[in-house]
C-alpha cells in the first residue's frame, strides 16, 4: 500500500494539459500511487484507485503514451499479421471478415488493432521483424502459407495465435473444420443426384486447401465414385476463371463441382455462363465460405459457411488470455454448416 501525500499545491495553467502530478495534488496522493493506478498496477487499495480515477475524470488527463510504455513494457497494439499483398486482401471479403473478427473480440479492451500485411516477395522474416519491434504486443496471423512463417513465430516472445493450423506444435490457433466442410459440400452434389464429380481447389501450400480437398476426395470414396479432375487453384477470383477454361479446354465431363472458395466459384461460374453452360442444369456448384460474393452471384451459390468472424473471434480471445498471462490454449475447431441457395 501506499502513503497518501497531503493536499495542496495549485490547480492546473488554465489552457495546460494536466499532468501526473496534477493528479496527484486533487487525489491527495503521491505521484507513484497515481502511476500505478493509471498503469494498470495491482498495490493499489480499490478505495485509492477510484480517488485517483475520479480526480483524472475531473481534470480530464491523458496518461502520456510513451511514458507508459516505459513503465508497461506494452505498446497497447495488437495486430492482424496477413502474409499477402494488399491486392489480394483488398479483394477477399474473407479478409474484411477476419480483421473485424478480431476487432470484436478487442471490444472493450485498451488495445489498438491493426491490419500489418506483406509486400510482393517480402520474406517472413520482415513480419518477424515487426512483430518483435516492440509497436506491438502481440499478433492474430491469417493466411500463411507453408511452415516458414510459424516456424519463425515459434521462436518469439510475443504471443502469437493463428487462425487456421499452423502445422508447427505449440503455437495457438483457432480454425474451421475444412475437411469436414468439403465432405458435407461434395454430399450435397451426390444427394443432387451428381456422379461425375471434380474440385477446384485452394491452395495446396495451406493447411485450409490441403484439407478442402481432401473432404473431397473422401466423400467421393465413400459414395464409391472416381472424381473427374482435381484442378488446381488459389483461393482467388482468377484461379477460379483459369480453372473453368481448362474444364472448358479439357471437355471434362462434369456434372458436379465442388469449388474451395466462394471467390473461385463466382470466376467458375462466370467463365461457364459465358461459354452457354447452365447452372446448375448442366454443372452444379457448391462454394465454400458463404461470403457475401455467394449471394451476389446467380444463380445464388450453395456453399459451406466457413465461419470466419466467429473463428478470428476467437482467436483474437486467445491472444487475450495469452497477453494476461494464462498458458497457451488448446486449439479452437469450429464445425462448418450448409447453406442451400440456387447453384446446387
Amino acid at each position: 500500500m501506499t502513503e497518501p501525500s497531503p493536499r495542496g499545491g495549485q490547480a492546473p495553467t488554465a489552457g495546460a494539459a494536466p499532468t501526473l502530478q496534477d493528479v496527484a495534488r486533487l487525489a491527495g496522493v503521491s505521484r507513484a500511487t497515481v502511476s500505478r493506478v493509471v498503469n494498470g498496477g495491482s498495490l493499489v487499495s480499490p478505495e485509492t484507485a477510484e480517488t485517483v480515477n475520479a480526480a483524472v475524470r475531473e481534470l480530464g488527463y491523458q496518461p502520456n503514451h510513451a511514458a507508459r510504455m516505459l513503465v508497461t513494457r506494452r505498446s497497447g497494439v495488437v495486430a492482424v499479421l496477413v502474409p499477402e499483398t494488399d491486392l489480394r486482401v483488398f479483394s477477399d471479403p474473407y479478409f474484411a471478415a477476419t480483421y473485424h473478427g478480431v476487432i470484436s473480440s478487442f471490444s472493450g479492451h485498451e488495445a489498438q488493432v491493426v491490419l500489418a500485411m506483406s509486400k510482393p516477395g517480402e520474406p517472413a522474416e520482415r513480419l518477424v521483424e515487426y512483430l518483435t519491434s516492440g509497436r506491438i504486443d502481440g499478433a492474430v496471423v491469417a493466411s500463411h502459407h507453408g511452415s516458414d512463417l510459424p516456424r519463425a513465430l515459434a521462436g518469439v516472445s510475443q504471443p502469437v495465435v493463428f487462425i487456421g493450423d499452423p502445422g508447427v506444435p505449440g503455437l495457438a490457433y483457432a480454425d474451421l473444420d475444412n475437411t469436414r466442410g468439403a465432405v458435407l459440400a461434395t454430399q450435397r452434389l451426390i444427394q443432387s443426384g451428381r456422379r461425375r464429380l471434380a474440385t477446384v481447389t485452394g491452395s495446396l501450400d495451406m493447411v485450409a486447401g490441403q484439407h478442402r480437398r481432401a473432404g473431397f476426395t473422401r466423400a467421393c470414396a465413400e459414395a464409391g465414385i472416381t472424381p473427374v479432375a482435381i484442378i488446381p487453384g488459389s483461393f482467388t477470383e482468377a484461379s477460379g476463371r483459369e480453372a473453368a477454361r481448362s474444364v472448358l479446354s479439357a471437355r471434362h465431363d462434369i456434372d458436379g463441382l465442388f469449388v474451395a472458395s466462394d471467390l473461385m466459384a463466382a470466376g467458375v461460374m462466370a467463365e461457364l455462363q459465358h461459354a452457354g453452360v447452365r447452372v446448375p442444369e448442366d454443372i452444379a456448384i457448391v462454394g465454400f465460405d458463404d461470403s457475401e460474393m455467394a449471394r451476389r452471384v446467380r444463380p445464388a451459390l450453395t456453399t459451406v459457411r466457413g465461419h470466419a468472424h466467429e473463428v478470428a473471434q476467437e482467436a483474437g480471445r486467445m491472444l487475450r488470455e495469452l497477453l494476461s498471462g494464462s498458458t497457451l490454449p488448446a486449439p479452437v475447431i469450429l464445425a462448418p454448416d450448409l447453406v442451400l441457395r440456387d447453384s446446387a
